[in-house]
């Protein structure tokens, strides 16, 4: 049974690897390949072609239901009820949308409400005027792909909502978004009950599964100590809390003399039950659906009194997941999850002798600690060195304390409120003395190691090489396998050579951020914006490219002046990464980090790259703060860059006054994200670039690139190049060419738009 489904695996996998699916000639190659297999009885291959052919067939329904292209950027109304938990975040609030009407929308639609005039609850059925567009992620190598996220969740659209004409609420609780509903109940309890509460967002997530509330600072302990998977309602989680409810029911039914039921039918029911609650509770997840789907193939094989062999069970449930979403190969917590099942399964199956409960709480701990790191430094770039000491507490804590405590406090909530508070102000004790040992935990020296993504070949030698490590005792050569793992710490980067240069232009929507990298050094040019305490472009995009790329410190962060787009995230930067020195045009900014004021004059070379600063000539030269930009120029022997943040046509009159011809170079990136009101015509002919990088978001509501621009970037006879159609765009210096490379052709899916 197993190898079947493995190939099953693959073929579903294999297909999510493609840049464009088959057209109706390949599908018809694959029915016939299909076909041929079967007659030849070649078992295998049918159930790896069987597997390309289910999900080929399941990405074309979910590409048939996302937003056409004829309703981009119009406003549309929809009637329909939000689904889930509305999230908000400062100024907005962000929910999904199940529409009602009009049939020719997407089903679901994720939407972001500006300062809604009443409160937004999971439930309500809405009629809105909303403006749509396709999904889109910025797509930077690193960081998170959020189109891949919502293609995998089934969103066919995202947008806003538009204030005129104004929305209607049609109802207050949807029929058909019962669960949400619940959840949103317990939440606005929970919020009341907690209202000074420092820890109710873990609450919540541990609870609900919500964790919206969860402050970054939080999430980098977190990630420091190697407890994420603890801090959301998991399968450790719900596997847990059902074994507790197994055992309690099995001995109070034994011991209450009533046989006409077996005890480990009613144990078994009891135990899925409560699982099935707990899943309900997190809105059915994947991470929790997977989890109810392996619990229920134990439960049933004990209910039946059948014996079925661990992995047999485990194949079944893979299976079970995959045919009913083959979407979800393409989540990490996919393989972290399945992953860890494998891990305890091999090292706690087929062993002699007997291992005691504790013991084996204890083995499954440190063997997911061990065993799971390579996949996470895979997906995450950083794994945690302190997660044993920390989990050896965190666990117990958490799964045998404070999350039964939190179940029974939420199911007080609506019987006998007085008591769920009490229950509520203990655990939220229990979670700041925890929070304090996390803490304490995340300070110390080397908490977490922090590498390059590595190559596919690496992950598969140390998942090889975490099989030999934890084999039985006995097995020859089993400390080998930590020779195995070292090609995945070990991760090689490919850095510029001496005397050349690359240059990342990354995608962070309507803003700038590059970086600049020589041989041995790293500079930052711009972070990006920040749109909420809990999200910025700093830590949602430059830092996971720097990790990426395996910088450990950067040499010099270097903001072009104070607007929100290109300072934004710079706080994140400086939070978790070490910078050697600062340099901005921003007064206030430079006071509070110790940072130097950006001027004309400044220079220093780097491996044999020189780095000149062309403006401003002095600060506030300059009216409008755009000109007072930092302008840069960086200068291999043969290629140059000008990176030239806001600056409008009076800087660049300036700019060309005072330098004439030293403003050449063979790639600009382009002044004010392409606004009509820079890159003026002189200013371009002086530049002369070869290649223009235009810094805009996606439909950005302020039409950047403008036509004009772009007319004289084609005068010119200048290829541009945008970042929200190329994502990240990257530029390699030698002593001869400059190569360019798109992000998202190098690395294109079939569900990229």
């Amino acid at each position: 049974m197993i190898r079947p489904v493995m190939f099953f695996l693959a073929g579903v996998l294999s297909l999510q690897q493609l840049a464009v699916l088959p057209n109706g000639y390949g599908v018809a190659q694959l029915l016939l390949l299909l076909a041929f297999f079967v007659w030849r009885g070649c078992g295998r291959l049918i159930f790896f072609t069987s597997g390309v052919l289910w999900a080929l067939c399941v990405a074309m329904l979910v590409i048939d239901d996302r937003l056409d292209e004829q309703w981009q950027g119009r406003e549309v109304v929809v009637r329909g009820y939000i689904a889930g938990l509305p999230v908000a975040e400062g100024k907005r609030t962000k929910f999904d949308f199940i529409v009602a009407e009009p049939h020719y929308l997407p089903r679901k639609i994720r939407l972001n409400w500006y300062f809604p005039e009443r409160e937004i609850r999971a439930g309500q059925g809405w009629r809105l005027t909303v403006k749509l567009k396709k999904p889109r992620s910025t797509y930077n190598p690193g960081a998170f792909d959020y189109e891949r996220w919502l293609f995998s969740h089934r969103i066919g659209a995202v947008g806003y909502v538009r204030k005129q004409p104004a929305p209607v609420l049609l109802e207050q609780k949807s029929p058909g978004a019962g669960i949400s509903v619940w959840r949103q109940d317990i939440a606005e309890r929970l919020r009341q009950l907690l209202a000074d509460g420092r820890h109710l967002g873990l609450i919540k997530a541990l609870t609900i599964g919500d964790r919206s509330a969860i402050k970054q600072a939080e999430w980098a302990v977190f990630r420091k100590t190697g407890t994420v998977h603890l801090i959301a309602i998991s399968g450790l989680h719900i596997g847990l809390v059902a074994s507790l409810v197994y055992v309690l029911a099995l001995r109070l039914w034994a011991y209450s003399g009533v046989l006409a039921l077996s005890p480990q039918k009613v144990a078994v029911a009891a135990a899925l039950t409560v699982a099935f609650c707990y899943a309900a509770l997190a809105g059915f997840s994947l991470p929790t659906r997977r989890a109810l789907l392996m619990l229920t193939v134990a439960m049933l094989a004990i209910y039946w009194q059948r014996h079925v062999k661990p992995l047999h069970a485990f194949a079944l449930a893979l299976f079970t997941v995959v045919l009913l979403d083959p979407l979800a190969v393409l989540s990490a917590s996919f393989w972290l999850s399945f992953g860890a099942v494998l891990l305890i399964l091999y090292t706690l199956s087929a062993r002699l002798g007997r291992v005691g409960y504790w013991r084996a709480l204890l083995k499954i701990h440190w063997v997911s600690a061990i065993g799971l790191a390579p996949l996470i430094m895979y997906y995450f770039q950083q794994v945690s060195l302190v997660a044993p000491l920390a989990n050896l507490l965190a666990v117990p804590a958490v799964s045998l304390a404070i999350v039964p405590l939190a179940l029974v406090a939420v199911a007080m909530l609506f019987i006998q409120p007085f008591l769920a508070e009490a229950l509520l102000h203990l655990v939220e004790w229990m979670l700041h003395a925890l929070w304090l040992f996390l803490s304490a935990c995340a300070e110390l020296p080397y908490a977490a190691l922090t590498t390059t993504q590595p190559p596919l070949y690496a992950l598969l030698l140390a998942f090889l090489g975490v099989l030999l490590l934890l084999a039985p005792r006995g097995i020859p050569g089993r400390y080998l396998g930590a020779l195995l793992c070292l090609p995945i710490i070990f991760v090689e980067v490919d850095r510029p050579a001496e005397g050349e240069s690359r240059i990342t232009l990354l995608n962070v929507g309507q803003g700038l951020a590059a970086v600049v990298e020589t041989h041995h050094h790293v500079l930052v040019f711009d972070s990006g914006a920040k749109y909420s305490e809990r999200f910025d472009m700093g830590n949602a995009v430059v830092l996971p490219y720097l990790r990426y790329r395996g910088v450990s410190e950067v040499d010099t962060l270097l903001i072009s002046h104070g607007d929100n787009d290109h300072i934004g995230g710079a706080e994140s930067i400086l939070a978790q990464m070490p910078v050697a020195e600062i340099i901005s045009s921003v007064a206030l900014f430079n006071a509070r980090r110790h940072g130097r004021s950006c001027q004309r004059g400044q220079g220093w070379e780097w491996d044999g790259v020189r780095f000149t600063m062309l403006a401003p000539p002095q600060q506030g030269y300059f009216q409008d703060d755009n000109d007072n930009s930092c302008v840069l120029k960086v200068s291999t022997a043969n290629h140059s860059f000008l990176l030239t943040g806001d600056i409008e046509w009076p800087a660049e009159q300036w700019l060309v006054g005072q330098y004439g011809r030293i403003l050449n170079s063979d790639v600009l990136i382009s002044p004010h994200h392409g606004s009509r009101t820079s890159s003026s015509l002189k200013f371009l002919q002086l530049v002369d670039p070869e290649v223009a990088l235009i810094p805009a978001g996606y439909r950005n509501r302020f039409g950047f690139p403008h036509r004009q621009v772009l007319q004289r970037y084609h005068q010119q006879q200048i290829i541009w190049l945008n970042s929200f159609e190329e994502g990240a765009i990257i530029i390699d210096t030698n002593s001869e060419t400059v190569s360019i490379v798109s992000s998202r052709e190098k690395f294109r899916r079939y569900w990229m738009k």
